[in-house]
């Protein structure tokens, strides 16, 4: 499938979906498979990463949900889309991360490339959250 088709095709169930709390919300979903490759990924790095590289990339990628979570929770759409803007940086902090990583071999370019697609296909629906908030 390709990347067109698939980004779609999740827009088009977060569109069609009920959203009654922020875990509905297929950004959210799709940023929290990232939380948990990023956990499994870190363990194997070397322990002298811990308070470093491993430390930095699990925030920040826990910074991706939990500004999408506190930016669903605010009343006031421009309270929002503060929120959103700050997941989608947090998003591209992840992706510099994961650059780096690579190019010191703590992740191979295989790797690599899955979560770089993932987080492109988060920025994708940040993009279209914050327009769409933007609207209302």
């Amino acid at each position: 499938m390709t990347h067109d088709i698939r980004h779609k095709k999740l827009y088009e169930k977060n569109v069609k979906a009920k959203i009654n709390n922020f875990t509905d919300l297929v950004v959210w979903q799709e940023a929290e498979k990232l939380v948990l490759i990023i956990y499994k990924l870190t363990k194997n790095f070397p322990k002298d990463e811990l308070f470093g590289l491993v430390s930095q990339l699990r925030r920040a990628s826990l910074s991706i949900t939990s500004n999408i979570a506190e930016g669903f929770g605010r009343y006031h759409f421009k309270d929002k889309i503060r929120f959103y803007h700050q997941a989608r940086g947090s998003n591209s902090e992840v992706e510099n991360l994961i650059l780096i990583c690579t190019r010191l071999n703590y992740i191979n370019q295989s790797d690599c490339n899955g979560i770089i697609q993932q987080i492109r296909t988060i920025q994708q629906l940040l993009n279209g959250l914050i327009n769409a908030t933007g609207k209302k």
